[in-house]
């Protein structure tokens, strides 16, 4: 993920994060890990105090791709002692957790740090998203003779791609096959008189969306969001509504882009002696690799350890 739209979509992904946002549309449990799976993030958490009790004390880590710092929040409050530094390639990210040092618009393939500079080198989700063996040729450098390498990885057969190519059906539905806000925007042309009718376009298509997605499916929030920014943004007139739509649009297209790069990033986890091989020209060796289950079972990620 090096292009510029793909910083941006993931600089707007954070950004809908920040405050709780679980990263779809509006407020409704969408984005790349729903809020509502906690029993997932607790196991995830349980592999981070796993791999980090057998640190020294105040060594020093490497998050990368932090995002929002999730990680290193969870091994701050289990092991305050460690020294924790997160890159991510978004230009824009939400405020670290306090105590650690968070670069933005970092790609992994390209890490400004010192060789052996760290204990631990860790990702969650992140990995597999860079060039496989360029990441693993800076993690093996920044990292210290006898440092760890742990990395939490998706897997294709999982919930989470699952969740995100519905989304994706959900998101098409309302953009392409709707066409709802080229359709909405075009009602608008007609001036003010247009706003009514633009209003009930977009009702009309919530209500399919509704009924074929459920309330609170991308189906539904599009436009849904377009319907209520029509019937709030008669004040501001036609335009002003017009711009809102694109913004709108923008999230929409943006989590579209982040659901293929998902895809991509599980076709490359899955791809695991390639992964292996790219630690083992630099003489890191596989030292584990333990599945991730969320109650039911289900695997939802891998756990891999190199030192």
């Amino acid at each position: 993920m090096a292009t510029n739209q793909s910083q941006e979509a993931w600089s707007d992904f954070w950004a809908l994060n920040s405050k709780g946002n679980s990263g779809g549309i509006g407020n409704s449990g969408g984005g790349c890990l729903p809020q509502r799976w906690a029993a997932i993030e607790n196991a995830q958490q349980q592999v981070w105090f796993g791999f980090i009790d057998g640190l020294p004390s105040g060594a020093r880590l490497l998050d990368l791709a932090t995002g929002d710092g999730r990680v290193l929040m969870w091994m701050l409050v289990k092991r305050p002692d460690l020294k924790l530094t997160g890159v991510d390639l978004a230009p824009k990210l939400p405020s670290p957790p306090r105590g650690t040092e968070v670069h933005a618009g970092i790609a992994m393939e390209n890490l400004p740090f010192d060789d052996n500079h760290f204990d631990a080198v860790t990702s969650q989700f992140g990995f597999e998203y860079g060039d496989t063996q360029l990441v693993a040729d800076e993690i093996a450098r920044v990292l210290k003779p006898g440092g760890k390498v742990g990395l939490i990885v998706h897997r294709g057969d999982g919930p989470i791609l699952e969740h995100n190519r519905k989304r994706r059906n959900e998101l098409l539905w309302a953009l392409k096959e709707k066409a709802v806000a080229r359709k909405v925007k075009s009602a608008l042309k007609a001036g003010s008189r247009g706003i009514d009718r633009a209003e009930k376009l977009a009702g009309k298509v919530a209500q399919q969306g509704a009924d074929k997605f459920g309330e609170q499916s991308p189906a539904w929030e599009i436009p849904e969001a377009i319907r209520r920014s029509c019937m709030m943004g008669r004040r501001a007139g036609p335009e002003s509504i017009t711009e809102t739509i694109g913004i709108i649009e923008g999230h929409a297209k943006n989590e579209l882009g982040r659901i293929k790069s998902l895809a991509g990033a599980c076709a490359t986890a899955d791809a695991r002696k390639k992964i292996t091989s790219a630690f083992a020209v630099h003489d890191l060796s596989l030292l584990g690799t333990d599945a991730l289950c969320e109650p039911s079972g289900r695997e939802f990620a891998d756990f891999i350890t190199l030192g």
